[in-house]
């Protein structure tokens, strides 16, 4: 730290006017914390979901869909995405990967992003998102 700045504040861009955590996005339920899924799995990073991917195609409505439970779409979701870093190159903190989901109407492709970034601590977490969610 420079002499002009103070605690809190970098010389190139001074104080921070807000920050928004990853604890209080799972809190607020931006966030869905499926890690313990995620370490059965083999996962060894924390995971979430954005809410709309969590709401929008894991979750099973009541509409009547034999066969089909959120806990299988999750545990789908979450072999795609290991199969996605298992062949993406090291280098890449994303890996994009397409995951079926049974509907009313047939089968639907939905394609999926897993980033790798940082943790409120620094540490690696992975969070899963529609594509153009950034």
């Amino acid at each position: 730290m420079s002499e002009r700045e103070k605690p809190g504040q970098r010389a190139d861009f001074g104080p921070v006017i807000f920050s928004y955590s990853r604890e209080q996005a799972i809190e607020d339920g931006v966030l869905v914390d499926v890690s313990e899924s995620a370490r059965e799995m083999g996962f060894r990073f924390p995971v979430a979901l954005t809410s709309s991917v969590w709401n929008g195609d894991v979750v099973v409505r009541d509409d009547g869909q034999p066969c089909q439970s959120t806990m299988g779409r999750l545990w789908d979701t979450l072999w795609m995405a290991r199969l996605a870093v298992q062949r993406s190159n090291p280098e890449n903190e994303r890996a994009k990967f397409f995951v079926q989901f049974r509907q009313e109407n047939g089968i639907r492709d939905v394609e999926l992003s897993m980033v790798c970034g940082p943790g409120d601590s620094g540490e690696p977490v992975l969070t899963i998102m529609y594509p153009w969610e950034d």
